[in-house]
């Protein structure tokens, strides 16, 4: 059995970097959509079909239990694929298998609070409001899941998305440390702007973001916390194991990389954040 992670992209690689370090002896297999990325400027229809497509080949490569290491994928296509596709899914497979996200996870550590936890409203009056940003793809911002999802838990954080269309692009082709800085500042700009100050804290909601978390604290206030949603999946996948002890993780240690793109190896930017060369299978 293997642990799968899945992303338009490079940008799931931050997650597996950290699922990884967490599970050294766990057999992982990641796939990067990079012959559909960016999913950020599709309608959700097509989102939801490119990420069936994904979790399918993933299954079919031994995966029992697969992580959407993309915010896109998670906001739009997780519930509706659990919901509607997974039951027959498990049928038709003959074993327990099952699909995760980073939302949820990310939510938990933004309100440090348990997922099915849901505020009392009692119409008090909040006397400071934490301001959050989530910079992300046009897609998840258009969803507004975080809004959604963070104000039924806490009524004193108030939540501002600020989409970024062309930056997960950006990345994913490998753009230029300077390019990628003015872009940064002008979305932490842009934000506080519409705030009318700097955000509290900041969750980077698309994971492509992380290989560039270091010019986003430069954009940012000193101090400025960030929520890493690496971080929290894999706090969240290590407690899941917990609970389910049917989703064995392997013990092999085994590594690959599909991807449905051009195979071979990644751009600079991609192995200088892995830390060391990186090549990709053919899908």
């Amino acid at each position: 059995m293997s642990i799968g992670v899945f992303d338009s992209g490079v940008g799931g690689l931050t997650v597996h970097r950290k699922l990884v370090d967490r599970f050294p002896d766990a057999d992982l297999i990641y796939l990067a959509d990079q012959a559909n990325t960016p999913y950020g400027g599709r309608a959700g229809p097509e989102i939801v079909d490119l990420t069936r497509a994904g979790c399918e080949r993933l299954f079919a490569e031994g995966c029992d239990l697969i992580v959407l290491a993309c915010n896109t994928a998670a906001g739009i296509a997780l519930r509706r694929l659990q919901q509607t596709w997974l039951p027959g899914c498990r049928q038709s497979l003959g074993r327990a298998v099952n699909v995760l996200g980073i939302i949820v996870p990310t939510i938990e550590a933004a309100t440090g609070l348990p997922w099915e936890h849901e505020a009392e409203r009692r119409g008090e009056k909040v006397e400071k409001l934490d301001i959050l940003a989530v910079f992300c793809t046009p897609a998840t911002a258009a969803s507004r899941v975080y809004e959604i999802e963070i104000d039924k838990r806490r009524q004193d954080v108030a939540v501002f998305a600020e989409p970024c269309p062309d930056l997960a692009g950006m990345i994913e082709t490998g753009a230029g440390a300077a390019e990628l800085a003015q872009a940064v500042n002008r979305h932490v700009t842009a934000i506080a702007t519409r705030i009318g100050r700097a955000p509290d804290r900041a969750i980077l909601g698309c994971t492509h973001y992380e290989i560039v978390a270091d010019l986003f604290r430069a954009a940012l206030p000193p101090g400025t916390p960030l929520i890493h949603q690496p971080d929290a999946t894999a706090d969240a996948l290590e407690r899941y194991f917990q609970r389910h002890p049917e989703f064995a993780s392997g013990r092999a240690g085994v590594r690959r990389f599909l991807t449905t793109g051009r195979p071979g190896a990644q751009h600079s930017l991609v192995e200088t954040f892995w830390g060391g060369p990186l090549s990709f299978e053919r899908a």
